[in-house]
């Protein structure tokens, strides 16, 4: 399974982002297929902060519309939301401890450390920290476009 990251969430939710087109056809062609993908809870957060904060977009979007694209994702037959459950802060521990994470990068731990708990094979991201886990494999959808 497939999970996406919030930098591409962002790019296809953004028009005025270069990564716009590219990021829209990735996310539609996972909507309409046939293969779940995931998209974790803490990368749902933090887009609606991103996209709605006004000292990161001029204008920032209105919350009702960031929620309205949260809302079109999370309804597609194939996206699982995945969330914290038993056995995960096990998974986050190990991560933490093995590779010395401390303070924002706790956030790229959550993220992978629920990947890992829910099975994740790839996470489609623009950001290169996540590689020093090692896994889920990370992925950059958009590097051959």
């Amino acid at each position: 399974m497939i999970a996406i990251d919030t930098n591409l969430l962002v790019y296809a939710h953004r028009e005025d982002s270069e990564w716009h087109e590219g990021a829209v056809g990735l996310l539609k062609g996972l909507a309409e297929g046939t293969a779940p993908w995931a998209l974790p809870w803490p990368c749902v957060h933090e887009f609606l902060a991103i996209t709605t904060h006004p000292r990161i977009y001029v204008p920032p979007t209105p919350s009702k519309v960031a929620l309205q694209a949260i809302r079109v994702w999370i309804e597609a037959p194939t996206c699982r939301l995945i969330g914290e459950g038993p056995g995960y802060f096990e998974i986050l521990e190990r991560l933490v401890l093995q590779h010395r994470i401390a303070g924002p990068g706790v956030h790229d731990a959550r993220i992978a450390a629920l990947c890992l708990h829910h099975g994740v094979s790839e996470l489609w991201t623009l950001d290169r920290d996540f590689s020093r886990f090692g896994a889920p494999k990370t992925v950059n959808p958009l590097a051959s476009r």
